[in-house]
């Protein structure tokens, strides 16, 4: 997407062939616009909120989303593409028009992706949303049950970290479970606008409340250029929300690489191949994500 460190090696990824083609991510966020950068390639459209049969965003964080995931940079000859340009891309929307939601919303997302995953090759979901609420931040909460079960069904679950740090045990829900790959932000050292606010070392540290070391890995977050819910125009937006997509993504590439992979060899994969970053371990987690070193 924009010109940070992690892509000096996407192009390696590129090279070699992989493209994310035919593994299906799905993205439960506010929806997704039928951009030119995705091609034909939104297989499949859930709307939770309103129950509307065809694709549409109307907030652009979905999109945006769903384009450092998959757009393949038609609109921008190539310069703003996803890091799996070829995926299959299934949309759940389950955020309104503000960003907003219910958690019953999203839980419902979640098994309609469960029940169709076989149907629609649904290998990662990712889900770039959060809660920041004391009374359901622990593992017994119906939210982390939900990214439990999708995780035992074998669907490679990846989760924002939220941007409610940099003080310990500001992880949100459900990026709090133990079982899923939770993304941090790598740069949040810079000043950015996040969801209209001036935020700066923004990203959720560790540990959870059960003492489980958080995030799982990082990824830039700050200024990143993807598409908007306008058709043929980019937007640039900031957070963890951003940093999460890049990961799916790069296990979009790794699923096409070894298909028969599971959600575990994945997570043990990412963890062996993050770049140390020398920072505390619930602040960077296993380290930073490195394409081109994941793909090696």
């Amino acid at each position: 997407m924009n010109q940070v460190k992690t892509w000096i090696h996407c192009g390696e990824a590129y090279h070699a062939g992989y493209t994310g083609k035919g593994v299906g991510v799905a993205v439960l966020d506010t929806g997704i616009f039928p951009h030119v950068d995705f091609d034909n390639r939104i297989i499949a459209f859930a709307d939770m909120v309103q129950k509307k049969k065809h694709a549409y965003d109307d907030n652009g964080h979905g999109t945006h989303i769903s384009a450092i995931i998959g757009g393949s940079g038609t609109a921008s000859d190539g310069r703003y593409q996803g890091v799996a340009p070829e995926c299959n891309l299934i949309a759940v929307k389950v955020l309104d028009d503000k960003g907003n939601g219910f958690a019953s919303d999203v839980m419902a997302g979640l098994n309609w992706i469960r029940y169709h995953k076989e149907e629609l090759g649904i290998r990662i979901v990712n889900i770039s949303v959060g809660s920041y609420n004391r009374k359901g931040m622990n593992e017994n909460s119906a939210l982390v049950k939900a990214v439990n079960a999708a995780w035992d069904d074998g669907l490679v679950v990846v989760v924002a970290a939220g941007n409610q740090g940099p003080k310990p045990m500001t992880i949100t829900t459900p990026g709090i479970s133990r079982k899923v790959i939770t993304v941090g932000c790598s740069d949040d050292d810079k000043e950015v606008n996040v969801m209209g606010s001036r935020m700066v070392d923004y990203s959720g540290r560790g540990p959870t409340s059960a003492c489980i070391c958080k995030p799982d890995i990082v990824a830039p977050g700050s200024g990143i250029v993807s598409c908007s819910n306008i058709a043929g125009r980019y937007a640039v937006k900031s957070g963890t929300s951003m940093s999460t997509p890049l990961v799916s993504g790069a296990i979009a590439l790794l699923l096409e690489k070894y298909p028969y992979m599971n959600n575990r060899d994945v997570k043990l994969m990412l963890r062996e191949r993050a770049v140390d970053m020398g920072l505390p371990r619930n602040r960077q987690g296993w380290g930073l994500l490195d394409v081109g070193r994941l793909l090696k």
